[in-house]
């Protein structure tokens, strides 16, 4: 399922005028590295779960860098990303949007959330 996403449908979203996309720098190669997410924006934070948790390639960026981009609605935002395992990620998920949370649900094999918080209107 990663290589269908990485290499079919996370090109597709990202195309998405609408789409939410994570932008973090690559762990290895400093370059950017962008993602098409679901979440919720609640306040000044923006709320996610990962699927494949500490798996996550783009967790993995945010382990050495928490800063990070947020693509909301066209406009792009920066943010500090927290690492949340202490949150219940199924219960997040009730709070997020209804499709994503679904397909997250079904293919997650790791749930872990992750709260952004957002340091630019």
């Amino acid at each position: 399922m990663t290589s269908f996403q990485r290499r079919i449908g996370n090109p597709i979203l990202m195309r998405l005028p609408g789409q939410t996309v994570l932008e973090t720098t690559g762990r290895r190669s400093g370059q950017p590295r962008r993602t098409p997410i679901g979440g919720r924006l609640v306040g000044r934070d923006f709320w996610l779960v990962s699927e494949y948790g500490e798996k996550s390639q783009y967790v993995r960026n945010i382990r050495v860098d928490a800063r990070v981009r947020v693509r909301i609605r066209g406009r792009w935002r920066a943010g500090i990303a927290h690492l949340m395992p202490e949150d219940d990620a199924r219960a997040r998920l009730r709070a997020l949007p209804v499709f994503n949370s679904a397909a997250v649900r079904l293919l997650g094999a790791d749930l872990l959330t992750v709260r952004i918080e957002l340091t630019e209107d």
